[in-house]
């Protein structure tokens, strides 16, 4: 077998996830090499050196330092950094994870440098241009090279856009850190019933009005609710809804990985937008009300485990109120083996390239 090097691109906690998994199957194989650049899209410590630490994933060889600014700003920061990067590195091939705005900037600054690039997680969709995550879904997929979606869904999404070349559904990659190994809990929970709740995305944090109806539900909501505040939720909150404050809701920061499933597993329920979150209660079987008006997997909402209400707030009462528990888990998203998928689909691919230089 040849020897290759694959160069990852991550810049958000969701990404630092799958990184983490990835980087593992990428070490089982001697002939890889691993790059890892760090756009610096999550700057602070609890965004990203935390999870680099906690996941045992190592430093970045690169950290392009973007920090947050307008998308368009970030992402040409992101591409400008890049293009130096893949210069010197020149890798066989560039992996891109997700849908942030590092994850297109990652995909177009690859294609303009005319590398191969592979896309983990690709083919999902919310059908929604608003959504600053689909946008980087469509873009991504529209230049990448090798496309691994984790369920059949994407596969067919990605079918209907007329990508069938290289397409292979792996399962999701970010649970294969849950089937592999799960570390003894340092947190204590409630013992009695509680809500786990997050909320960060642009289509809640960026309407005041939507974000407003959530923090009712919350306050509305006859049980404990445990609330990881996202630095932009935060911030919004400030802005707007200063003198907020329900008995019933505890505010903690954001929790590590680890802990976060802690918090997910022994919840009642759960409360998100967080595609991450989504899927992780529905690994741990913990139900899922949604606040988002769609959602990614959509194989979680089919079989019962995971209900969409959006920013409503008597939508997500009902939504908690009226679940009842499915009788069937077919674990759609994944067994655990995706990223050792990805390596062997990877190397098949760049063996190809080779033999037909």
């Amino acid at each position: 077998m040849s020897h290759y090097k694959l160069l990852s691109v991550v810049g958000a906690r969701p990404q630092f996830i799958k990184l983490a998994a990835m980087h593992r199957a990428i070490a089982k194989i001697p002939t890889l090499k691993h790059v890892i650049v760090h756009s610096g899209q999550h700057y602070d410590f609890e965004m990203s050196d935390r999870f680099f630490e906690e996941l045992t994933i190592p430093k970045p060889n690169y950290n392009l330092e973007i920090g947050s600014d307008h998308p368009v700003l970030q992402m040409a920061k992101c591409m400008t950094g890049l293009v130096d990067v893949f210069v010197k590195e020149k890798p066989d091939i560039i992996l891109v994870y997700g849908d942030t705005n590092t994850t297109a900037a990652a995909a177009i600054a690859a294609a303009k440098c005319n590398f191969k690039t592979a896309h983990i997680e690709a083919g999902l969709r919310e059908w929604d241009k608003s959504i600053p995550e689909e946008v980087n879904k469509l873009l991504t997929d529209a230049v990448t090279d090798l496309y691994f979606t984790p369920t059949e869904t994407g596969k067919i999404n990605l079918e209907k856009e007329g990508k069938t070349q290289n397409v292979f559904v792996t399962g999701d990659i970010s649970l294969d850190l849950l089937y592999d190994y799960t570390p003894e809990s340092k947190i204590s929970v409630p013992e009695e019933p509680y809500i786990f709740m997050t909320c960060h995305r642009a289509v809640n944090t960026d309407n005041p009005q939507n974000l407003k109806q959530i923090l009712l539900a919350a306050e509305a909501i006859a049980k404990p609710v445990i609330f990881a505040l996202h630095p932009r939720t935060k911030k919004v909150i400030e802005t707007h809804f200063s003198d907020w404050h329900a008995d019933n809701v505890t505010i903690i920061d954001p929790p590590g990985f680890w802990d976060t499933q802690t918090y997910i597993k022994h919840a009642e329920f759960v409360l998100t937008d967080s595609g991450g979150i989504i899927k992780e209660a529905y690994f741990h079987k913990v139900p899922a009300v949604i606040l988002d008006k769609q959602t990614e997997w959509v194989e979680t909402v089919q079989e019962g485990w995971n209900v969409i209400a959006g920013p409503d707030k008597n939508a997500i009462l009902r939504a908690v109120h009226n679940w009842k528990r499915p009788d069937y888990h077919s674990n759609c998203l994944g067994d655990g083996k995706a990223g050792m998928r990805i390596v062997e689909q990877i190397i098949q691919y760049l063996e190809k390239l080779n033999i037909n230089k």
